[in-house]
């Protein structure tokens, strides 16, 4: 009888197939039976697993999660963003590994080695900085490799917003203030945003903005965002979260701005706008509340008086 999938989670492990290749196999994550579902994936237990996309975190070594440090441990061709992965994070690759800064080379390119990795029998990890499913690019790099028939698997990292959010020690769901957060980002040369997603469309809301790539716009953010959530809006930016050289800049859509311009800020950058960067009258939550009972905290019975 096939393992249920939570079984199936609990024995992802790292088990090395016969032969000298030392490729490992993982098993292939499965829903709970079709009658729960309506959902129907025909597998095989185990697939063989030739490229990892590996989420390395904000940047700080070791915010990068175990089973990521352990996967560039074990892959003999490692490919990493070198703009945005930090050197340590991969310095844990086995000696003679064929290690390369992905930077400077097309998606072909990335592509190609990938290929001749999986005909050599190597595994690859694939490095990408924050986790690799917010504007990470793995979806094109899938995609090629589903026609090519190789198999592969995504680890998440560390966002660049939770890290933002930590160096600021705030928290960015308070009750009765937001609860609700927007991951967006401006548009560019090289992507435009889709009809719906403009800035001022989602700051209707109301909830907390995490902007990515868009510090270069700094300013059209700000006057954008000004009439919407108000001049004295708390806002910040945080540069380069959780690196050695990281840079906070805190203060209004009014004057964030200003504060900005002159450090010449190109990349790296991400800004946060909303009323929790700066509420310290708020709801306590319930959940921890005494008069508020659940699963885990049932309420107590009443002793009844001795007769």
């Amino acid at each position: 009888m096939p393992e249920q999938g939570a079984d199936r989670e609990r024995r992802r492990r790292f088990t090395k197939t016969p032969g000298s290749s030392g490729r490992r196999r993982f098993p292939i994550p499965c829903a709970a039976p079709a009658k729960q579902s309506g959902f129907v994936r025909p597998f095989p237990e185990w697939r063989v697993v030739t490229v990892h996309f590996i989420g390395a975190g904000p940047g700080d070594p070791e915010l990068i999660t175990v089973r990521g440090r352990r996967l560039i441990e074990a892959c003999r061709v490692v490919l990493y963003a070198g703009s945005l992965v930090p050197r340590e994070v991969i310095a844990c690759a086995p000696e003679g590994a064929r290690v390369l800064d992905t930077a400077p080379m097309t998606l072909d390119e990335i592509v190609d080695e990938m290929r001749a990795a999986h005909a050599a029998g190597k595994d690859v990890a694939r490095v990408h900085s924050g986790d690799p499913s917010l504007y990470g690019a793995i979806g094109e790099q899938m995609r090629r490799l589903d026609a090519l028939g190789i198999a592969y698997d995504v680890t998440p990292g560390v966002p660049a917003f939770a890290a933002a959010a930590a160096a600021l020690e705030r928290e960015l769901t308070l009750p009765g203030v937001s609860q609700t957060v927007i991951l967006t980002r401006t548009s560019t040369r090289s992507s435009p945003m889709p009809d719906g997603e403009e800035l001022a469309g989602l700051a209707r809301t109301g909830a907390t903005l995490a902007i990515h790539l868009s510090i270069r716009s700094i300013g059209a953010v700000c006057e954008t965002l000004a009439p919407l959530y108000g001049a004295d809006c708390p806002a910040a930016v945080v540069h380069r979260a959780s690196w050695p050289d990281e840079r906070i800049l805190t203060g209004t859509l009014a004057d964030l701005a200003k504060k900005v311009r002159p450090l010449r800020l190109r990349r790296t950058a991400l800004i946060l706008v909303g009323r929790v960067l700066a509420a310290e009258t708020f709801d306590e939550s319930a959940l921890y509340d005494a008069a508020h009972h659940h699963l885990l905290r049932p309420r107590k019975k009443k002793r009844q008086a001795a007769g």
